[in-house]
């Protein structure tokens, strides 16, 4: 079994487009921009976030069509230098809420939200620091 994607259920498929392409500099599959579907993957790696319109998939599961409520998932992202790449996605436009501060001896975090209020957290990993 491999992990193909993380797929996020949005409604605002633009904007989040906007986020995972241009705002966190993930590459997109096929340059889907106006959707139902796309593929962001990092430039290392072979996992990706995937966004579908949550329309789109109501169709096949009709539940889907509430509105979504609360906090229904995080997206982990790990970079190797967080300081750095929290400065380079504010000026893209990211707003950072939490962060870069350690989580634990092991790892520094930051956390922000893209356009539907779904969490990505960034990590740095001390260990691999050497």
């Amino acid at each position: 079994m491999e992990l193909a994607q993380v797929r996020l259920l949005v409604t605002d498929f633009a904007a989040c487009y906007h986020f995972y392409g241009e705002v966190l500099g993930l590459k997109p599959q096929s340059g889907a921009a106006d959707g139902p579907y796309e593929k962001f993957s990092p430039a290392v790696g072979s996992a990706g976030i995937a966004l579908q319109d949550r329309s789109a998939m109501a169709e096949v599961l009709d539940e889907l069509g509430d509105t979504a409520n609360g906090h229904r998932s995080l997206v982990v992202l790990r970079v190797d230098a967080l300081d750095a790449y929290c400065e380079e996605i504010t000026m893209r436009g990211a707003t950072i809420l939490h962060g870069p501060m350690p989580m634990t001896d092991r790892m520094r975090v930051a956390h922000l939200k893209d356009p539907e209020g779904n969490l990505v957290e960034l990590q740095e990993w001390l260990l691999l620091r050497g």
